[in-house]
């Protein structure tokens, strides 16, 4: 089976991938609907954190309408002023900025679940154990280490 070796450097031409598996025609149209189906899937996941975070730490119940409003308010009026200032072409580096964006601030959302899940006090027979204990603290150390390199080679380019 031949592959095409196909270079893709902008989020525009990312279907390329998919043509050798399934057709040049069919390929825009699935990654069209993947990508759409992850935003998707991001959006539900941040209208729920907000949703338990409100209600479970803030005591603050608001109609579900309200909430799925703000949220979606809070993830598409950034995305459409870069846009705007920025331009149309600008897209693709305005969705590597918010991946580096996301991908930094991971462990600060990954400290507090280690530490809340580990402490027997609050999760019970639920808490993690030893191994697991073991196996979060040392992704959480990868994933901080791979982040501290990913700001110093910034900074470096940045400076010199």
């Amino acid at each position: 089976m031949q592959r095409d070796n196909t270079q893709v450097t902008e989020i525009e031409d990312a279907y390329k991938l998919l043509a050798p598996i399934v057709g040049t025609g069919l390929a825009a149209i699935l990654f069209a609907v993947t990508l759409f189906a992850s935003g998707q899937s991001s959006t539900f996941t941040g209208t729920i954190a907000g949703q338990v975070i409100m209600e479970g730490f803030l005591q603050l119940k608001i109609p579900c309408y309200q909430r799925r409003f703000i949220t979606r308010a809070l993830a598409l009026v950034p995305a459409l002023i870069g846009v705007y200032v920025m331009g149309n072409g600008a897209v693709g580096k305005l969705l590597v900025a918010s991946q580096v964006v996301l991908s930094l601030q991971l462990p600060f959302a990954l400290y507090p679940l280690i530490r809340m899940t580990s402490d027997r006090t609050l999760m019970g027979t639920f808490a993690n154990r030893l191994h697991m204990k073991f196996v979060a603290w040392a992704l959480f150390a990868v994933i901080s280490a791979a982040n501290a390199w990913l700001v110093v080679q910034t900074v470096g380019e940045w400076i010199g």
